[in-house]
């Protein structure tokens, strides 16, 4: 895990905030920023992590969610497309 200050620029779409399950769920339906909310999703380790994306950290300034600043940053793993017509019991 790494800090937000350690991310080269350029590189911030490589990076998501890590959150516990109760963090995800304080954050739904929330907004960082007027006319903007919080998604929290979850990468493809296994099991995934709840995660959300640095810019939604960077751009926070509901005070409430400050906290998100001090979240360990964590490198984003996209999750494995689902195939629709694979059978799932397999």
């Amino acid at each position: 895990m790494i800090t937000r200050n350690e991310i080269p620029q350029g590189q911030e779409t490589e990076f998501v905030g890590l959150l516990t399950e109760a963090q995800k769920d304080s954050l739904v339906g929330q907004l960082f920023a007027p006319d903007s909310y919080y998604n929290p999703i979850q990468d493809g380790n296994v099991p995934p992590n709840w995660v959300i994306s640095v810019e939604e950290i960077d751009q926070t300034v509901n005070e409430e969610f400050m906290w998100v600043n001090d979240l360990p940053l964590i490198p984003w793993i996209a999750p494995k497309p689902i195939n629709p017509f694979e059978d799932a019991t397999n």
